[in-house]
């Protein structure tokens, strides 16, 4: 027998200006089966890999904690540029501080024009 998923599911994302180097996580907490992110809050770290904070991972732990969430689901890699589209750089262009991303898919890491 599958073990049932319960909510909520907490998701965990983390970012960085390359596949090596995280330096902005965040979390989602999604409440139903089917349903979207409904809290999320992000942390972010120019010092060093977020990952190796320990004060901003005992904050993702209580979090998580504070709205009960009963499962994890989280990429193991770096699956982005920190930057947001439309906010940080314009909506369509590539971000110009995270040229490692430029043309690269974020989930295979494949290169592509």
């Amino acid at each position: 027998m599958k073990d049932e998923v319960q909510y909520p599911i907490g998701t965990v994302a983390l970012y960085g200006p390359d596949d090596q180097t995280a330096t902005k996580i965040v979390v989602g907490i999604i409440l139903t089966k089917g349903g979207e992110a409904v809290h999320l809050r992000k942390w972010y770290s120019d010092q060093t890999d977020i990952r190796n904070d320990e004060m901003i991972q005992a904050e993702v732990m209580d979090y998580l904690k504070k709205h009960n969430v009963k499962s994890v689901g989280a990429p193991e890699q770096i699956i982005g540029c920190p930057h947001e589209e439309g906010k940080d750089y314009p909506e369509g262009s590539k971000c110009p501080e995270c040229p490692f991303w430029a043309n690269r898919d974020r989930w295979t890491g494949i290169i592509y024009n």
